[in-house]
């Protein structure tokens, strides 16, 4: 009998069913054993030991644990077929790795396979115990939310992003979140967050195409006072407010070159070093990044770093367009209308249902939010009609040249003349983005904007 379960009989009956929880630890080092049961007895668990993967099959199949802690290299096997046999025969069952320095990229493999999260030798026990509570605060099951805080819709493109949602709940392993502007990436990561075992700890999202490039070291990371002009006391960054939560790096691909080398090395070594400070503080957090561009062509182009992409890139999350979903539009116009209109919101036609859903929504979720706010101030009392979406025509007339007949609807027209002057702009510009804006006489975020609601990629 263990150390853990030869305390349960003498202590309050408290304390033994907060004893009860059992984790199953799998290496071949009796000194790496003997260090993980001491910290987990100390926290009041009962550890049970196995060193080989054949053993630890034995132990799982004997008795019900609810975490398992495992090498990744051990004499009969690798960690991650218990990773795998865990993944199949008990997969609410959360297990960790246990790696090397040299071996990152097992982790990262382990990851994939399912793993809650990996920690590397020598094992920090600060580590080892933020961990273990992670995995252990993890909800037995997903927790329920809000309209407005969940993915309407039943078709199989959504409830496939909703299974996965679910399953990397479970995980700390990096999500990379991947589709077209406004199909939901932030909600998605949100959810995962809301979902997981650091619900109750800060979700903080950023946009790197939106912090200029001089002030990105230390907005990340923060800054010590008087590290530079203005710098008047300490100050935390992004990753300390995210610290024990989420950290989701919107349009990650936007990031320079010098950043990503910063940033590479704060996702391995789990800690950062504040502008102006000689220290390094550790920094639990887990990474979520998006980006509406194509990541792997931007390695392939140079702009974006290999290695990073394959710290980040671990499980990759495809957002579906809403054209892919189209028999859920009904049900999310419904609630986006609700959301905004309240019990008072107009209805929508017949009419008006058939022509957004024949409609191909360049600009996705976000632009039906869009469309039915503005149909909302236009329509009369008889509810919204298919004339008060002033939906724009389909994209083969954007960017005709303009006849003196093609006015009207006017919304149709200026955004025929806005979209000519945009690309325009970035034709001559090579696609510099801050150079159009200021060619357009506009600011950077406005000129994102505007991308976006007329669906330029």
């Amino acid at each position: 009998m263990k150390g853990g379960s030869r305390t349960r009989s003498q202590e309050p009956k408290g304390a033994a069913e907060a004893a009860a929880r059992r984790v199953l630890i799998v290496d071949d080092e009796a000194d790496i054993l003997e260090l993980l049961e001491l910290t987990l007895l100390r926290m009041g668990l009962e550890a049970e030991r196995a060193m080989s993967v054949a053993q630890a099959m034995e132990r799982l199949q004997a008795g019900r644990y609810d975490l398992c802690l495992t090498d990744m290299r051990l004499p009969d096997g690798a960690g991650l077929e218990l990773v795998e046999h865990i993944g199949r025969n008990h997969p609410s069952l959360p297990v960790a790795v246990i790696t090397a320095h040299g071996s990152l990229e097992n982790a990262v493999a382990a990851l994939k396979a399912g793993a809650f999260d990996y920690i590397a030798k020598p094992v920090s026990l600060a580590q080892l115990r933020a961990l273990v509570k992670s995995a252990l605060d993890l909800p037995i099951e997903p927790a329920a939310r809000s309209a407005g805080q969940t993915l309407l819709g039943d078709s199989p493109a959504i409830q496939q992003v909703r299974q996965l949602i679910d399953k990397l709940a479970r995980s700390q392993a990096p999500v990379y979140l991947t589709g077209e502007s406004g199909s939901g990436k932030e909600l998605a990561a949100r959810l995962i967050h809301e979902k997981g075992a650091r619900r109750e700890k800060p979700f903080v999202a950023v946009n790197c195409g939106a912090i200029p490039e001089n002030l990105m070291e230390s907005e990340f990371f923060g800054y010590r006072k008087g590290a530079f002009t203005g710098a008047e006391q300490d100050r935390d960054g992004f990753f300390q407010a995210a610290n024990g939560g989420t950290l989701f790096l919107d349009e990650v691909a936007d990031l320079p070159l010098t950043m990503q080398v910063k940033l590479l090395r704060a996702i391995q070594e789990k800690t950062v070093r504040k502008v102006g400070s000689t220290g390094e503080e550790a920094v639990d957090v887990r990474i979520i990044s998006a980006t509406h561009q194509n990541l792997g062509q931007c390695v392939e182009s140079g702009k974006f770093r290999q290695d990073l992409y394959y710290r980040l890139n671990v499980i990759e999350l495809r957002m579906p367009p809403l054209r892919e979903m189209r028999e859920d539009i009904p049900a999310i116009a419904q609630a986006v209308l609700a959301r905004q209109g309240g019990a008072t919101a107009p209805a929508l036609s017949a009419e008006a249902l058939r022509a957004l859903q024949d409609y191909n929504f360049p600009g996705n979720v976000r632009e039906l939010e869009n469309i039915l706010e503005r149909a909302q101030a236009l329509c009369g009392e008889g509810g919204i009609g298919e004339e008060d979406l002033y939906l724009t025509p389909p994209e083969s007339t954007i960017g005709e040249p303009l006849e003196s007949g093609g006015k009207w609807p006017l919304q149709d027209y200026l955004d025929r003349v806005e979209k000519e002057a945009i690309l325009e702009a970035l034709e001559k510009t090579r696609y510099n983005k801050t150079a159009a804006a200021k060619l357009l006489g506009i600011t950077f975020r406005a000129l994102r904007y505007r991308l976006e609601r007329l669906g330029i990629d």
